[in-house]
This record gives structure tokens, sequence and C-alpha cells, in this order.
């Protein structure tokens, strides 16, 4: 019995009780409720076994007994407290065997009291041990939703309660590990980084940790910092940054880097890691930061901010027909996850498939666009970005200028016009099979076997073209999040102005 104490723990111990009673065995709480059970005897339904010994183990909690048995016509059921066994003050020992007992059952079961204690008290340990660590990846993951979604205040509070203190201005990094490995790259990571970093367990991509880094200058030598400037990212002074230290530390992982932002930022940061994460997997440092133009909400201006507005303020206002329905906040939410992460965003919102359909069908209706072409999303995603940017200004009211009337207002804007060449010379690079290549998979709204079938050639030779594209433009397309939004935009602007 010790030695299944340290094989197989109060299971295997159980299975072996009930096989040499030929009968049931089970851990049950002074209440009856069963918390561990094995049936080693066939003849007799798990359910009627684990109702006998609840019957017995109430009748022994209130009669305050040291032991107890229970006789039926058929069988017998014998009762042991486990004292001290874990937390589950009252815990008993049964084991159910038909009549008439085998000898030494009795005394069996006395000498099992102890391993069963012992295996029984450190599998709650673990078990507790397991509880605290899910709650504190939840909780992680919940500030990173609510930096995910622009809610800084809320975010904050909640992050006072775990460590370290949010940074700002901060660096994302998305770190791709090897199946199994994730949990022993954030113990790597948060070594490396002296427990400054934040580390979150992405809730979309199993393989993927998520790493807010404090952003320090750089302006010297050894990593980020100059002689007595400030922490270089996830480390201190002079330190190797901690987005190299990882992808030379960890052989087979992939790290992408953003751009330094503030915190209010965070959402766009962790796109630029992830368009960064698809550069890094083609090159030998497995190590890639974001290289990019400018974020096209920042250069619409006011007027931009203004059509933002006048799109999403049907449902920013929207209320929901009943209490139970999502109001415009899980609204808002929602669309912005299934933006960025497309069917994925049912891990990231813990929602069912069918919830998110339902929700997107009710966004689609309330904003009037239809969330199924490429157009439509780029423009939701557009706006979504440009409410998020902090710095664009926002008339109080009362200056008598109305919103553009349309998206191809905003893109036709001076900044947004020089962005999408900036965007399109690269692209130019490819030569004409590229950008054809490309128009067509946007024509045909981001659909693969589409795209080939119009292209005249294979699914897999169409995805080795996207293929290329993604490493000239150092952007992620086929997977979420996507640039295809930004490609749109770039394309209409650029069509626009000809």
């Amino acid at each position: 019995m010790y030695r299944l104490a340290r094989t197989g723990g109060a299971a295997e111990l159980l299975r072996r009780l009930a096989l040499r009673a030929g009968g049931w065995a089970g851990i049950l709480g002074a209440d009856g409720t069963v918390l561990r059970a094995v049936a080693g005897n066939t003849r007799w339904s798990g359910h009627e076994a684990a109702g006998l010994a609840s019957r017995a183990a109430r009748e022994m909690t209130a009669r305050g007994a040291g032991s107890y048995s229970l006789d039926t016509d058929e069988s017998t059921a014998l009762l042991l407290p486990l004292a001290g066994a874990s937390d589950d003050h009252g815990a008993v020992l049964a084991l159910l065997a038909p009549r008439p007992l085998l000898p030494g059952l009795s005394t069996l079961l006395a000498d099992a009291v102890m391993p069963v204690a012992l295996s029984w008290a450190a599998e709650s340990v673990e078990r507790k041990r397991r509880r605290v660590d899910l709650a504190e990846s939840r909780g992680r993951e919940a500030v990173l939703h609510l930096l995910m979604t622009g809610q800084l205040s809320i975010a904050r509070q909640v992050a006072g309660a775990l460590l370290p203190k949010l940074p700002d201005p901060v660096r994302v990094c998305v770190v791709e590990c090897s199946g199994g490995q994730r949990d022993e790259v954030a113990r790597i990571c948060a070594e490396a980084s002296g427990g400054r970093t934040w580390i979150v367990r992405c809730p979309v991509y199993a393989r993927h940790l998520i790493l807010i880094m404090p952003a320090g200058r750089e302006d010297g030598p050894g990593g980020e910092d100059g002689p007595g400037g400030e922490d270089g990212p996830g480390g201190p002074k002079g330190a190797r940054p901690l987005d190299l230290e990882v992808a030379g530390i960890v052989d087979d992982c992939v790290v992408g880097v953003s751009d330094t932002v503030r915190l209010p930022d965070t959402a766009t940061a962790y796109q630029q890691a992830f368009h960064a994460l698809a550069v890094a997997r083609g090159t030998p440092g497995r190590h890639a930061r974001f290289g990019a133009g400018q974020e096209p909400a920042l250069l619409v201006g006011a007027a931009g901010a203004r059509w933002a507005d006048a799109l999403l303020a049907p449902l920013l206002t929207h209320l929901p027909r009943r209490p139970q329905d999502p109001g415009s906040q899980e609204l808002a939410a929602t669309v912005a996850s299934w933006l960025a992460f497309s069917s994925h965003a049912t891990h990231h919102l813990k929602i069912h498939r069918n919830t998110l359909a339902a929700r997107l069908k009710l966004i689609g209706e309330v904003l009037g666009v239809d969330l199924n072409r490429v157009a439509d999303q780029a423009a939701v995603d557009l706006a979504l970005r440009i409410r998020a940017t902090p710095t664009l200004h926002r008339p109080s009211g009362g200056d008598g200028e109305a919103p553009p009337e349309d998206l191809d207002a905003v893109l036709r804007t001076p900044g947004v016009r020089d962005w999408a060449a900036a965007q399109l010379r690269l692209l130019g690079q490819a030569g004409p099979m590229g950008e054809e290549t490309l128009r067509t998979w946007l024509r045909c709204e981001a659909q693969l076997s589409l795209s080939a079938a119009e292209l005249g050639i294979s699914v897999p030779g169409a995805r080795k073209r996207l293929n290329r594209i993604e490493a000239l433009l150092h952007r992620s397309l086929l997977r979420t999040p996507s640039a295809r939004y930004d490609l749109w935009l770039a394309f209409r602007a650029a069509d626009l102005a000809a």
C-alpha cells in the first residue's frame, strides 16, 4: 500500500481496496459527498454503492462516531475518518463489500487509512497550487484583455493585486514556443527579466507567450541603454534585452517584438509584435522587431476621428433588448476580438462559436455593414483603432464641422495617401505578380481557395505567394492578426489618388 501511495496515489489505493473487497471504495466528505471512488465489483452500479456510502457517512457525522458500519441484506459499508488528511474536514474512507465480509477486511481498511490520508493530503495541496496558478493566469489574461480594449484604469486596478506593476512605456513581445514548452519558457522569461516583465499565456494561441516589457532609452551600448540611462526592456541597465535573451537561451522558440509605445496602445503593440513574429520565423536568429510604417489610425486627423465616431455611434449607444443580451461595450469588444483573431475570438472571449456568430450578426445590423466583406471589416477595424487612439483631437461639440461622408473621404487625406504609397512601394519589390496576387486575394474576401481558382493556380501555390509577400512586407497575412485590413486600405487610398 505504501508503494502504491508513492506511485499511484489515492486512486490506486482505492482501486486496491475495492479489488480486495470485491466491492467499492471511496473518499467522502462529512456531508456524504463522494470526493473520489473506485468500483471493483461490476454487479453493483456506482450510483447504488455511492448512495449507500453517502448515507453511512451522514449517519457517522450525525452521531459523531470515530468509526461506523452500515449493514444491508447484501452488503456492509465500513467507514473510518481520514483525520488530518487535508482541508476537507471530516473526510472519511469508505469501503463497501458484499456479505459475508472477507476475514481481515476491517484490519486492512484500518491499515490503509494512513497511506490514503497522506496521498489525499498531498493531492489536495497540488490541487490548491493548480487553482492558484490558474487564478493568477486568468487574472493576467484579464488585465491583458482590458489593455487590449483600452480600459486602462480598470487594468491598473486589477494589476495592482498582481506583480509586477504595469510598465509605461512598453514593448510587447510575442514568443512562439514549441509544443509543451510554454510553462518552461515562461519561467525562463521571469528569471531573465528579474520579475519586471508582465508574462501572459496567450488565450488564443496555445504556443504563444505575450510579454509586456518595460521600455527604456535606446541610446547607448550594451543593450537598450547608455550610461546612466533607464533600464532596458525587461532587464537592468546594460543588460541584454529580454527578447534577445529568450531567443538566445531557448533554441526552438521564435520571438517578435513591437516598437516602444505608451501603455494605452498595447493593442497596437501586440499586433506589431505578431507581425514581427511572422518575419522571425524565416530568420536565422529566430528574432525580429517590427519595422513597418506608421499606424494609419494616427494619420487621419480630427476629421477621421469624427468619421470613426459617426460610424461606431450606433454600436456604442446600442441598448440591449433584454437584460441578458450583450451591451454596447461587450459588442464592441466582440467585434474587435473577431477582427483581430477571426474564429479564434471564441477562445479570447471564452464564448461559444454560436454566441460569436449571433453577436456578429447583431453588430452588422446595428452598424449597417456586411462583416463578411473585407471592405467593411477594414472600415470597422480602422474606426475601432482610431477610437482607441488617445492622441487624436476630438472636438467637444459645437464646432459646426460635420464628419466626412464616408471612408473614401478619410482615405483621400494627404497623410493617409502618403502612408498608402509607402506600403505599396514595399509591395512593388514583389513585382506585378505579387500585387495581382494580393489584390485578387482581397477581392475574394481573403479566401485562399477562391483566390487560387481566380489566379489559375493551386491552393499551395497561392499560399506560397502570400508567404513570400509576408516576408517582404514584414507583416502577417494568413494568420490573425492579419495585415489584410491595412493592405485593403492602402490599395483603396492608392486607387482614389489615381
